[in-house]
């Protein structure tokens, strides 16, 4: 993990994640990883439909965050349709 690559994706990816109507559940609580999980640094950000949150990741303001990050980190990142 580099510590500045992560710093510098925090302060881009919050402000783009809030403007795409993400709301964050859980961030960096208590994990217990089974099978093949990674269990550090885990995030759960709820958005008003699956197409908001595609559109948030694909969005300008995320992707240069993704790119301060580059190769920071390890992620095992998802998008997942809920339920109502």
């Amino acid at each position: 993990m580099d510590p500045q690559k992560l710093a510098a994706y925090n302060q881009l990816a919050g402000p783009a994640v809030q403007a795409g109507g993400g709301r964050l559940l859980s961030r960096d609580g208590q994990v217990v990883a089974r099978e093949a999980g990674i269990a550090e640094r885990t995030i759960v950000i709820e958005f008003d439909s699956f197409e908001r949150a595609l559109a948030t990741y694909e969005s300008d303001a995320y992707q240069e965050a993704l790119a301060a990050l580059s190769d920071g980190v390890e992620r095992d990142f998802r998008i997942i349709e809920g339920i109502d």
